[in-house]
């Protein structure tokens, strides 16, 4: 058995990224209208750090 020092850190990790797509995924529900916007509400909600990496560069500019 090998040293996993981090494997606690790393799991912590992915359960901060899983309640973060799970609170994306009820923001972008909240906000559509249609069938077509509840699917991409889906989508968006498990690309959301790409939109919040794109927009925090576009403050920057």
């Amino acid at each position: 058995m090998g040293d996993n020092s981090n494997s606690g850190a790393a799991a912590g990790g992915g359960a901060i990224y899983g309640l973060g797509i799970f609170g994306a995924w009820v923001y972008f529900w909240q906000q559509a209208d249609s069938f077509w916007e509840y699917v991409l509400a889906v989508l968006q909600g498990l690309v959301w750090p790409a939109f919040m990496v794109f927009e925090a560069f576009s403050a920057l500019d």
